[in-house]
């Protein structure tokens, strides 16, 4: 049964997990805590529920929200500056019952007059520790056909104890009812984790903080799923797609380093449904003459002072036009890529600087200059290449062996200019520019 999304109310939570990476929550909101060097936290929520058609936001801030206030504003990137409906900033202390909260429950009772003025069916409540690009409809249309209370998303997968020891596991039945809850549970392997979005009717999510109220309850995980999950019809509601949860320092670096992968990127950043957030009109990255990057992420605005090389995006979008019919292939540089092109990647120059280092510390032991112009090539194991690739021709290996001896033999000089000829004749001199004026000197 389709649900009107223009009839569903959105509450996200911007303080909720502060605590999971602390040193980034010191002064700050998680929901304004940076992703991917141009985005917030928040802006992932925000932007699924808009692409989902939603179009009232409520946002519950604790503390540190200077920065969130900032970057949210009025809601324009979102679509949600609006007469009706819109973005709203629902601060602590916003009415007379408010207290500094302590879980969802508290959180929620101090936005109960927001909520209670609404004029929506549904509440759709996220936080802001998912970073990933979600379609609510169907939970909606889910949680209608179920005749559920509550319909809890979630990911089943394999789960290590890092993972579990700071979220909601659900055990449910084939239909997907839930019949137990463990609140961080210090358990590894399968599981149905939760996602910490949450759907309900809005009378409902009322009567609940009602009766909350005046039993001093205030966490929604513990108070509600774990100790009604027999009396309420608590579903979930299996979520298959592309995320990151965001549950401590490591998973925060690792779910920024996963953009470097093209297909996890493009399934984050969906084409019909953009991640919106607030434009700074930052001047583009600026690379110095010996700028030297390699498998990074650069934001707006930044001053690289330092060869730019080791990228997976050229040889990830190499394997998908490879995977699509194109017959391409990439050959990369100081890094294997056929973990990112298994069948586009040919092959990788590389170089082992554990060659240099035990010169350069040798030099140093020795009370020797170190030479500035130090220079080692396949003799030495200096340099190299990579494994080859599964698209390599048969023979590739032999033919790569035989060059590589007669390279070390010194047979095979490959930089020799005795080899070099234009239009037939052997090259005795050359041009070069030598002050960037683009003319030869």
């Amino acid at each position: 049964m389709a649900v009107n999304m223009s009839s569903v109310l959105g509450l996200v939570f911007a303080n909720m997990h502060d605590k999971t990476i602390e040193d980034l929550t010191k002064n700050r909101t998680m929901g304004s805590v940076m992703f991917g060097g141009r985005y917030r936290l928040i802006d992932f929520p925000l932007s699924n529920m808009v692409n989902s058609g939603m179009a009232e936001v409520g946002v519950i801030a604790k503390s540190n929200y200077l920065s969130l206030i900032d970057h949210i504003g009025s809601g324009a990137e979102w679509d949600l500056s609006r007469k009706k409906g819109g973005l709203h900033i629902l601060t602590p202390f916003s009415n007379a019952e408010s207290v500094l909260y302590r879980g969802r429950l508290e959180a929620m009772q101090g936005a109960v007059g927001f909520i209670k003025a609404s004029a929506a069916e549904y509440v759709v409540l996220a936080d802001c520790d998912i970073v990933t690009n979600m379609d609510f409809r169907p939970i909606l249309e889910k949680h209608v056909a179920t005749g559920a209370d509550i319909t809890a998303v979630a990911h089943t997968g394999i789960y290590t104890l890092d993972d579990t020891r700071s979220c909601t596991v659900f055990a449910s039945d084939e239909s997907g009812r839930i019949h137990d809850v463990l609140i961080n549970p210090l358990m590894s392997g399968a599981c149905s984790m939760s996602l910490n979005m949450f759907v309900m009717r809005r009378d409902f999510l009322l009567e609940i903080l009602k009766q909350a109220a005046p039993r001093s309850l205030y966490s929604f995980e513990k108070d509600i799923l774990q100790s009604k999950c027999r009396e309420f019809k608590i579903y979930t509601y299996e979520y298959d797609g592309y995320y990151s949860k965001i549950s401590n320092m490591k998973n925060y670096y690792e779910a920024n380093y996963a953009l470097l992968n093209f297909k996890k990127k493009k399934k984050l950043f969906a084409y019909k449904r953009p991640i919106y957030t607030k434009v700074r009109d930052n001047a583009p990255s600026k690379y110095g003459l010996d700028s030297s990057v390699k498998r990074s992420l650069i934001a707006d605005g930044c001053v690289i002072i330092s060869q730019h090389s080791d990228s997976t995006g050229c040889p990830s979008a190499v394997q998908e036009a490879f995977e699509n019919g194109t017959v391409c292939y990439n050959v990369g540089y100081n890094l294997d890529m056929t973990t990112v092109a298994p069948d586009a990647a040919l092959t990788s120059a590389l170089n082992h600087w554990a060659v240099y280092y035990e010169y350069a510390f040798g030099c140093m032991l020795n009370g020797t200059e170190i030479d500035t112009n130090w220079c080692q090539g396949y003799d030495t194991g200096a340099v190299g290449i990579s494994q080859l690739g599964a698209s390599c021709a048969e023979g590739t290996a032999e033919k790569v062996a035989e060059v590589e001896e007669a390279i070390k033999s010194g047979e095979l000089q490959v930089f020799s200019t005795d080899s070099f000829t234009v239009d037939g004749k052997h090259l005795d001199s050359y041009l070069i520019d030598t002050d960037g004026d683009f003319e030869n000197d």
